[in-house]
């Protein structure tokens, strides 16, 4: 059950989970954090009051599912309210994996300040992934001071972690700060640390392909790039606009627009759709988290082409079908 949440098959993890004769704390806590992790939040959280009905008492690992699937759904008010109901209903002390879950719920949500708020009062030690959290959130919110702030605790914990540097630095290039962008990158750079490119993987035939953006490496190169130019045809149809905000550069509107076409997960989605059977599943595994653009972009391939996408990136995995996400579009 926890192999197929894990990899992607939900449906079948869920089938498994309903035949069960006897469920146990564990089975709905890897239930609840599965649901929590494809989105579907309001289901977990349905299926953690099933629990208690059944007189279960929850541990610390199923409050962390439950408060994972409160911030991947946007469940605000929700999500403080289990907080509170674990310490006090059911006495259990948070973690910094709760309190971790709790940063990243009022972040996501936009809440920067009240996160910042909730760090300053608790009773452990924040550690780089609370602040991770909060650097994130100000990246996607475009909150330069509380982000420099949050890069600074991080820089301070000596993490030499480089995704903290681009997080600081895609805040400035979305305020336009070109200059504190360049020299961030500059101490990047004299720190040793190197970027790991953005990629995306596919499995076909039991061969894993490997795509990075604007990728010539490939054995089909040249079938892959016609297919994406057949796609962008049909996409106009559907009225797609590339997202150029999408692209931290300064360079010029045409030149955001190539960088995008090539994105890694797009020339992915080209290739499964040369190599696998009509009304297939694709499957993919990004190693950051998707931007709006190809979100965008794959939810309309979805519809057009009649395929599930399933795409596990950095965050969360996002079905695609008929149009829709099953993050709906929170993520």
């Amino acid at each position: 059950m926890d192999m197929y949440v894990r990899s992607g098959s939900l449906d079948k993890g869920m089938s498994l989970f309903r035949e069960m004769g006897e469920k146990n704390r564990k089975s709905y806590s890897v239930v609840i954090s599965g649901l929590a992790t494809h989105g579907h939040g309001e289901e977990a959280l349905k299926v953690f009051e099933e629990m208690l009905e059944r007189g279960l008492k929850p541990d610390d690992v199923a409050y962390v599912g439950v408060l994972s699937a409160c911030s991947h759904a946007g469940l605000v008010e929700e999500g403080k309210k289990y907080f509170d109901r674990m310490r006090i209903e059911h006495r259990i002390e948070p973690t910094i994996q709760h309190c971790g879950c709790m940063v990243d719920l009022m972040g996501r949500a936009g809440l920067i300040r009240e996160a910042l708020k909730f760090i300053k009062n608790m009773k452990i030690e924040p550690n780089e992934v609370i602040w991770r959290s909060l650097l994130s959130s100000c990246r996607v919110h475009q909150n330069v001071e509380l982000g420099e702030l949050a890069a600074e605790n991080l820089f301070r914990m000596n993490t030499r972690n480089a995704g903290d540097y681009l997080n600081l630095c895609n805040i400035y290039a979305q305020a336009q700060r070109w200059q504190e962008m360049s020299i961030t990158r500059v101490k990047m750079a004299s720190s040793g640390l190197g970027q790991e490119p953005g990629s995306s993987s596919v499995e076909v035939k039991r061969k894993v392909h490997k795509f990075v953006s604007s990728d010539t490496s490939h054995s089909q190169c040249d079938e892959i790039y016609e297919m994406l130019h057949q796609m962008e045809w049909q996409l106009k149809f559907e009225g797609y606009s590339a997202d150029t905000s999408q692209v931290l550069f300064d360079v010029s509107e045409e030149e955001k627009r190539q960088r995008l076409s090539s994105h890694s997960q797009k020339l992915a989605i080209a290739f499964s759709l040369i190599n696998t059977s009509e009304g297939s599943p694709v499957r993919i595994v990004r190693n950051v988290r998707m931007c709006s653009d190809c979100h965008t972009y794959t939810k309309l391939i979805s519809t057009i082409y009649e395929r599930e996408i399933i795409v596990r990136d950095r965050n969360i995995f996002h079905h695609f079908r008929d149009g829709n996400c099953s993050c709906k579009d929170y993520w």
